[in-house]
């Protein structure tokens, strides 16, 4: 992910923000609720003790959750538009467009 814009460290500083983000999507009715059904899954997973890489692996384990997290943004960014995203994003505006960067959606 790096490459694209954002380090896993730093999404992992990003991740009290993409909660928030998640947390206010599932409650906009623009969203599908079919969205909402992978975003609830998506939240189960990341909170779930059982991961591909186990959390507890510095650094490493925090990677699966966040390549989930970027592919789940650029599912919404696709179905409920940018404009909704930016709508609900509460952190710094150039983290949100390094992390789209990096989910591999634009945001413009």
């Amino acid at each position: 992910m790096g490459r694209k814009g954002i380090s896993p460290t730093e999404f992992v500083s990003l991740i009290p923000n993409v909660v928030l983000l998640f947390k206010d999507l599932l409650k906009d009715p623009r969203v599908p609720r079919s969205s909402k059904a992978l975003l609830v899954g998506t939240i189960a997973y990341i909170v779930s003790p059982i991961d591909l890489i186990p959390d507890f692996v510095p650094f490493i384990g925090a990677v699966d959750d966040a390549l989930l997290a970027a592919l789940v943004l650029r599912h919404f960014v696709r179905r409920a538009g940018p404009e909704v995203i930016r709508g609900h994003w509460r952190g710094d505006p150039a983290s949100l467009d390094r992390l789209s960067r990096a989910a591999g959606v634009s945001l413009s």
